[in-house]
Parts: C-alpha cells; structure tokens; sequence
C-alpha cells in the first residue's frame, strides 16, 4: 500500500454522500462513528486488533491529488463546488484506538472517530479494510501459536496471499498473532522483524543427487542448515542423506546448530517420529524436526496428540487466508452527532435482528483484572462521561440476562481504559511500537485469559457488559424511535 495515493481507495457512496452533505450545509456538523466488531473469527474466545500503524498512515497522508480530482469529474457525477472543496482536504478530527496486539471482544469500539461529517465519512472503508484484515490474521495465528505449545510457528503464506498487500500485512498481523518469524522478505525489511526459511524440492532436484544437494547447502549455510527431506523418499533417502551431510560436516570440525530436517509431506506424524529416532540414533539429539504442509491449528493439535516429535511448525495458506473464516466482519457505526451547542445527540441503528442493534453514544471501554491473579474479570462499555475507581464495589451484569453478574469489591481489583488518542485535532500524538514490541505486548494480553478462554472449541467468553446509564440510554433511544410511550 502507498499511502500517499489510497485517497480514492473508498467506496463510491461516501463520496456521494460527501457531495450530499456538502450541498445541505452539514459540513461543518461533528460526528463520532465506532469501529467495531459482533462474532469472534473462527469460534473463538476472543480477537486481537490489528492495524493501527496503517492506519496512521492513512490519515497523515489523506489528501486528493489533480489526478484524482480529474478522476473524479470524469466520472460526471460530482459538481465544481465539491471537487474544489476536495483540493484542500485534510483531516482534522480525533481518533481513538485500542493499541495493537491488544485481546478484545465483540461490540467493543475498536477505535472511535470524532470528526467533521465529511472527514468521518471518507475514513470509513480504508479503516475498515485495515482493520478487518489484520486483526482476522492476528486472531488465527493466535489459535495457531497455542495450539502448537511451545513450539515455533513460521508464517508461510506469501505465495498463496490473495496478493501483495495481502501477503505483506499479513504476515505482520501473523507476527503480532505469535508467529516467530515470516518467509516475507520484504515484510522482514519493512518491520524487522524475522525472516526465516530452508529450500525448495527444486534445489534437490536441480543437483545430480539428493546427498549432493545437501553437501552444497550445508558449505553454503553451515550454520542454518535445515535440509527438505522428502524429495524423493523421506526414509529411506532423505533422512540417511541428511544424517550422512551431518556427520561430514562434524568431522571437518564445523560445530552444528540451528540445524535438522523439514517434513512437507506424507504422514508427518508417523515420518517425524521415525526420523526422530534415525536422528538421534546417529547421535543428532539437538536436531530439529521442521513439518510444513497445509496446516492450521486443528491439525497441528492433532499431530501433538499423536506424539508428533516436530519441532517446529511452518504454517501457510491456512494460516495468510484465514481459511476457514475468511472475513473479520468489522463495522464502522454512527453513534453521536452535535447539537451544535456543544454538545452532542447520542445515535442508535435499529434492525430486525437484534445483535445489530447498535450502542449509542460516545463511549469507552474499562476493562476489569483480578488483583490476585492478573487475569481478565470482564469489560464495560460506558459513556465517555462515566467514572469508575477502584476504589469503588462495582456490580457488573448482563443487561440481557441478569443472573449472569459479577461483584467486584474494592481491592480485588485494577481498571484499564482500552481507548487511548492517536490523532487529536488532526495531528498525530501516537507513537506505534515496532511489530516486535506489539508481539510481546500481545503476548501479555494474552496471558490475561485463561486457558479456558483460548481453547479452539466452544470457548468460555469473557463478559462484555454495557453500563447502567448506556442500558438505560439505549432503551430509551429504542422506545423512543419505534413509537413506544
């Protein structure tokens, strides 16, 4: 992505409906939309927000150039007045934003804009396409990084991305997720963080035999010498001829590390286990069991269950595409505009399906740790307004089923606001971590579930309750437009 020429990379309506308000004299009227999200990818517990530091560029770099506003009256549907407008656009609002790598839930403000109508309009698709993508990658390499333990999972995917972009964002959204490291090289230099790798079937193929091919790998790479060893038979051919290069390369005094073997076919459970006694028959005990090969979390988890002795888990299309939920389902919501007193006139979306009824107002998020523990007790969504200390007894319940409800009593516990400002008044006061810093920050948030919580099948949900006076807000707000006294 170029950030300094994605200006037009919106949907149609909201220049239209830019257009629109421009010509009624709303310009001027102040908006906050939410971003945020309803189901959990993959059945999960929980997601990961992903993205930020795009988005920050996004907005810095928000503008129209001549050649899009040529673009645009070429089309015949846009009037002088409002191209004019576009040439000196920028954005001048605020923006509020859980940080990255951070676990949140559904129906939580990911990240609010308070803006001008115009400028929160156009905001909506860019955010969203960032948002959405990274934070899907983020969560589904966090279900592939717990299911394989403490073994390291490599991000593989580039190849199979549905493109570039795609391929480079979301191998840093995977690294955020708990991928040690991507085959990426260009995501390598853009974030550093690590790129990892061994060779293809092609470089065995390309030398007169498998163990020539090794011999030439390993003078090449003596010290990250991972032979792919099924090539041509991973039994009888590829493991003796891994073990043979080994042993040459003990006896010419080269010391061995970060070495081994990588399994990309056949029946990794069964291979890897054959080879680990192969290997450490021959004395290779350190040597380490690479597999690749279609895998995502279950399988991963079944190979594990199966007493699989691999090492290390290289992990592709399954992982880059999200493959079994293939979109994050974010929103962008209005939930307030001004009265133009100073105030502001809390908005609600109505619908015959109620999980898209949405919360108004302008809000944030608190989130709840037990003291003794450090663990996740729920979060709140309230009014910007509202105040909580922890020295106060709080009583949490769900407005939609109030026996589920918790007390929380004065020093049992630690409040957290989510929300944090990234642009205020149209400038950025947000510094982002690098992509290795948002790993480890990731890494704490997620220590603050229980296992429980992060299992791959029906897992326990972490409470995400509404406020008294944002239940009782929206209430009203809903008798109020459907005509209820």
């Amino acid at each position: 992505m170029n950030f300094k020429t994605m200006s037009l990379m919106t949907d149609f309506y909201e220049l239209t409906m830019m257009q629109g308000y421009l010509n009624d004299g709303s310009i001027n009227k102040t908006v906050v939309f939410d971003v945020f999200y309803r189901v959990n990818p993959s059945g999960n517990g929980f997601a990961i927000t992903a993205g930020l530091e795009q988005v920050i560029d996004y907005i810095k770099n928000l503008h129209f150039s001549e050649s899009d506003i040529e673009y645009l009256r070429s089309l015949n549907t846009f009037d002088e007045k409002f191209l004019t407008y576009l040439k000196g656009f920028r954005f001048t609002g605020d923006i509020y934003a859980i940080p990255e790598g951070t676990v949140v839930f559904p129906t939580e403000p990911l990240l609010r804009v308070k803006a001008p109508i115009m400028e929160a309009q156009i905001v909506e698709t860019a955010i969203l396409t960032i948002i959405n993508h990274q934070s899907l990658i983020a969560t589904k390499a966090s279900r592939v990084a717990w299911s394989a333990g403490n073994d390291a999972v490599m991000e593989f995917g580039l190849r199979r991305a549905q493109g570039p972009d795609a391929g480079i964002y979301g191998a840093r959204a995977a690294i955020i997720g708990g991928c040690a490291g991507t085959s990426n090289v260009l995501t390598g230099k853009m974030f550093d963080v690590p790129v990892l790798g061994t060779h293809a079937h092609s470089w065995v193929m390309s030398f007169p035999s498998e163990v020539e091919a090794f011999r030439c790998y390993a003078r090449t790479f003596p010290n990250a010498c991972t032979f792919l060893v099924d090539t041509y038979d991973t039994l009888r051919s590829g493991v003796p001829n891994a073990i043979k290069v080994f042993k040459e390369m003990q006896e010419a005094g080269i010391e061995l590390k970060n070495y081994g073997i990588r399994l990309d076919s056949g029946d990794l459970a069964y291979l890897s286990k054959e080879a680990r006694k192969m290997l450490d028959a021959a004395g290779f005990t350190d040597a380490k069991i690479t597999a690749s090969s279609d895998l995502d979390e279950y399988l991963i988890m079944s190979l594990k269950l199966q007493g699989a002795k691999i090492n290390n888990w290289g992990v592709g299309t399954k992982l880059i595409t999200s493959d079994d939920c293939p979109s994050f389902g974010g929103v962008y919501k209005l939930s307030a505009e001004s009265d133009g007193k100073g105030g502001f006139i809390p908005k609600i979306k109505l619908s015959d399906n109620p999980s898209k009824v949405t919360n108004p107002g302008i809000k944030k998020v608190l989130r709840f740790y037990s003291k003794d523990t450090g663990k996740i007790k729920a979060d709140l969504i309230c009014l910007e307004e509202e105040d909580y200390k922890e020295t106060d007894t709080i009583h949490l319940f769900d407005h939609m089923a109030k026996w589920k409800n918790m007390i929380l009593k004065p020093g049992t516990y630690t409040i957290r606001e989510l929300l944090v400002p990234v642009f205020i008044n149209g400038e950025c006061v947000y510094t982002s971590p690098s992509v290795m810093d948002i790993k480890s920050n990731c890494e704490h948030e997620l220590s603050t579930l229980w296992d429980e919580h992060r299992r791959l099948a029906n897992p326990h949900t972490v409470p995400v309750d509404l406020s008294d006076k944002l239940f009782e807000l929206k209430n009203r707000l809903i008798d109020e437009l459907s005509g209820i006294d």
